[in-house]
């Protein structure tokens, strides 16, 4: 299992399970928005015995809104 840990934005500090460390790019829910945050690094602790693998997430944009089933896509975003 890997960790993404996030930096910046509004989930800075927090650790997120990463089903696979490959990925580049996250989009996390947070409250009536939607955060993205992209791979800022190589993935650490990759050896079998040196703890979950982890992977830095920086963030990059907020979006107003969620979109829903059946809606257009977000009207606004906001980069850090």
């Amino acid at each position: 299992m890997a960790i993404a840990r996030l930096h910046g934005g509004p989930l800075d500090g927090q650790a997120l399970p990463l089903d696979d460390a490959d990925l580049d790019r996250l989009i996390v829910p947070y409250s009536e928005t939607q955060v993205v945050y992209r791979r800022s690094g190589e993935a650490e602790n990759t050896g079998s015995d040196d703890g979950a693998t982890e992977v830095p997430f920086r963030f990059e944009e907020e979006e107003d809104r969620l979109v829903q089933d059946g809606e257009g896509e977000g009207d606004v975003k906001h980069r850090s």
